[in-house]
C-alpha cells in the first residue's frame, strides 16, 4: 500500500516562509511507519519551495484594491500583488498521478485557503481517481463543509495520529478494486468505518462523523518524520530549521481563537527529557534551528526549567539556536526563567499582548497583567533578547482610542510591534456572535482581507493603523551612538544608511510637514488614498518618546521640553 500526504499550496498577498515545514504530516508519516513499516507512507510540500506566481485578485477581495494599490518600495509597504505560492494544481495533479497511490491525504490548516485545499483534490481526481482523505485544524472547525465537497471521501477531525492509525489497518483488510467506469475505489469496508475514531464518510450520499476519542498519550508519540522533506528548503538566518512541538491544547480559553476545536479542552505537554530525545536526534541529522510551534512551551514552569538546564549540558558549544515563533505567554516568564532559557540558546521572544484594553480583555478571556508585562520586556532585553509583540487591531468591541493606546504603549518599549488586523476564525467562541459564516466569511478570515469593521471603526482605520506600526517600527529599528536624540537627528543617521532608508526618511518628512502620505512607485512619489491622515496625527501628537530595539531613545517632540 502506497499513501501520498501533501501540503497544497497557499493563495493571498504575502506568505511567511519560515513557517511552512508540514510537522503535522510528519507525525502522521512517523506513526503510520511504527505500526505499519510495510506501508510506503511520502509526503510532498506542494506549498513551499516552488516560488510563487501572479494571480488575479478574488472578486471577494476587489474592495481592496485601493489599499493595495500600489507597489510600494518604502519600509512603510503593506501588499500590493496577489500570488499563487506553490506548485500550480496541474502539476501537483500529474505528480500525484505518476506516484499512483492508493490514498491521498491532504493538509488542511487554514480556514481562508480551504479553496485550494478542494482545488487540489479536484484536479488530482481528475488525472488519478483516487481516494482522498482532509485533515487539519480547517477540517476541525468545518468538517461538513470540507467532507460534502464531491472530491472528498474522507476527513479526520481533531489530532491524526490514533484515527490515521485505525484508517490504514481497517484499509489493509479489504481488497483493492479498480472500474474503468466508477474509477478507483476504496478497498475500506463500510463495516469498518463506524469502528474508526474521529472519522468522517459519506454513506448513501449522507454524511457520518463518528466520535471523537482521544488520541495516543503525548509521551508515546513517534518523533515526525521529516525524511522526506529536504533541510535547505526550510532555514533560519541560512541554518537549517526543524520545527518542534512540546505540548498540545491549550490551558486558555481566548475568545478568537479556535485550537480546542482541534485538540479538545486538555493541555498535554511532552516532559523536558522527551523533548530533548528529539532535539538530539534532530541534530544528529543536521538541524541547528529548534523552533517551538505551540504557545504554552512555559506553562509548565518546573519543565521549562528542566528542558534549559538539559539543553545548557548537553550543547555546551552553544551551536543551537532556539525559537518559539509562535508565541509565548508572558505571564508565565520571569526573570529566572528568561536567564535560563538566553542560556539554553533562546535569541527572540515573541509575545502576545492583544491589547492594554482592560475591558476588552476580559471579554476575550485574556490576562491583563500590564505591570507583569513591562517586567518581562526589561528582563528580556537587560539578557538580550529580540522582541516582537503582538496587537490585534480590529477586535470587536475595541475602539479606536484603544488600539491607539496600545501602540502608544509599546513605542515606548524597546520592541518590534507585530499589529495584526483581527480575522473572525470559524467556531471560535467569538465567531459565534456573528452566526454562521458564508463561504466568503471563511475566504476573507484573514489579516490582509480587513473584513471586520464594526459602529467604532472602520477598514480606513485599520489600515492606517496598520501602516502607522510600520513608520514606528522603521524608527524603532535605526541605529546611533547616542542614548538619545531627536527625531531630527534620527532621520538624517537613516539617510545615509541605504537607499530605502532613505525613501521612508523622505516619506515620512513628507507626511509630518505636507500631510501628505506618499509611496514610493517606479513613477517616484504617489499618494496613498486610503490612508486617514487626521487619525495617523491623532496618534502621532500623543507619541513623547519611541524606544529603539537596542533600547536608546528617539524624542519626537523636543520642542515641548
Amino acid at each position: 500500500m502506497k499513501v501520498l500526504l501533501l501540503q497544497p499550496p497557499v493563495q493571498d498577498f504575502y506568505n511567511t516562509d519560515i513557517r511552512l515545514q508540514p510537522i503535522g504530516l510528519a507525525y502522521l508519516k512517523a506513526a503510520a511507519k511504527k505500526f505499519f513499516p510495510e506501508i510506503q507512507v511520502l509526503i510532498k510540500d506542494y506549498h513551499h519551495g516552488w516560488g510563487r506566481k501572479t494571480i488575479p485578485l478574488p472578486r471577494e477581495l476587489t474592495y481592496l484594491k485601493d489599499y493595495y494599490s500600489r507597489n510600494n518600495k518604502s519600509p512603510f509597504s503593506t501588499f500590493h500583488h496577489y500570488y499563487h505560492f506553490g506548485a500550480d494544481f496541474d502539476t501537483i495533479a500529474h505528480d500525484i498521478a505518476k506516484e499512483k497511490p492508493d490514498l491521498v491525504g491532504i493538509a488542511s490548516l487554514f480556514a481562508p485557503y480551504h479553496r485550494e485545499v478542494l482545488r487540489c483534490a479536484e484536479t488530482i481526481k481528475k488525472h488519478f481517481p483516487v481516494p482522498i482523505l482532509l485533515g487539519g485544524s480547517q477540517v476541525s472547525a468545518m468538517p461538513e463543509t470540507m467532507l460534502a465537497h464531491p472530491a472528498i471521501d474522507f476527513v479526520i477531525q481533531g489530532e491524526g495520529e490514533k484515527p490515521f492509525v485505525e484508517l490504514l489497518r481497517n484499509w489493509q483488510k479489504g481488497t483493492n478494486t479498480f472500474s474503468r467506469k466508477k474509477g478507483y475505489l476504496s478497498p475500506l469496508r463500510k463495516s469498518a468505518c463506524p469502528l474508526i475514531p474521529n472519522l468522517g464518510y459519506k454513506k448513501h450520499g449522507r454524511l457520518i462523523f463518528n466520535p471523537r476519542k482521544e488520541n495516543f498519550p503525548i509521551e508515546i508519540l513517534p518523533f515526525p518524520d521529516l525524511s522526506d522533506l529536504p533541510q535547505d528548503h526550510y532555514l533560519f538566518e541560512k541554518k537549517p530549521l526543524c520545527f518542534i512541538i512540546a505540548s498540545r491544547g491549550c490551558p486558555y480559553r481566548c475568545a478568537f481563537c479556535s485550537v480546542h476545536k482541534t485538540f479538545g479542552l486538555k493541555c498535554r505537554q511532552r516532559s523536558a527529557e522527551n523533548i530533548l530525545s528529539e532535539i538530539q536526534q534532530r541534530y544528529d541529522e543536521g538541524y541547528r534551528v529548534f523552533d517551538f510551534e505551540d504557545d504554552n512551551l512555559t506553562f509548565n514552569r518546573k519543565e521549562i526549567i528542566g528542558l534549559c538546564k538539559k539543553l545548557i549540558r548537553t550543547f555546551p558549544k552553544k551551536d543551537i539556536q532556539l525559537l518559539a515563533m509562535n508565541g509565548v505567554c508572558y505571564w508565565t516568564l520571569d526573570r529566572g526563567i528568561l536567564k535560563l532559557m538566553r542560556q539554553a540558546g533562546f535569541t527572540h521572544l515573541n509575545l502576545s499582548l492583544v491589547s492594554t484594553n482592560t475591558a476588552l480583555l476580559k471579554t476575550v478571556h485574556r490576562p491583563n497583567l500590564l505591570k507583569k508585562y513591562r517586567e518581562v520586556v526589561k528582563g528580556a532585553v537587560e539578557l538580550g533578547f529580540k522582541i516582537v509583540v503582538y496587537q490585534i487591531l480590529g477586535l470587536p468591541g475595541d475602539t479606536l482610542s484603544s488600539m491607539i493606546q496600545t501602540l502608544l504603549f509599546n513605542a515606548r518599549l524597546p520592541v518590534l510591534l507585530g499589529a495584526s488586523p483581527f480575522y473572525l476564525i470559524p467556531h471560535s467562541p467569538i465567531a459565534r456572535h456573528f452566526g454562521n459564516p458564508s463561504e466568503t466569511d471563511v475566504f476573507k478570515a484573514r489579516l490582509t482581507a480587513m473584513a471586520i469593521e464594526t459602529l467604532d471603526f472602520k477598514r480606513e482605520d485599520l489600515y492606517t493603523l496598520l501602516i502607522t506600526t510600520r513608520i514606528l517600527n522603521f524608527l524603532k529599528g535605526l541605529s546611533f551612538p547616542a542614548k538619545t536624540v531627536p527625531l531630527s537627528k534620527a532621520l538624517a543617521i537613516a539617510e545615509k544608511q541605504d537607499p530605502r532608508s532613505a525613501a521612508g526618511v523622505k516619506i515620512l518628512r513628507k507626511l509630518i510637514k505636507e500631510k501628505i502620505f506618499y509611496a514610493v512607485t517606479s513613477k517616484d512619489l504617489e499618494p496613498l488614498p486610503r490612508f486617514k491622515l487626521e487619525l495617523f496625527f491623532q496618534l502621532w501628537r500623543k507619541i513623547d518618546i519611541i524606544q529603539t530595539l537596542e533600547n536608546k531613545t528617539i524624542r519626537i517632540h523636543p520642542a515641548r521640553d
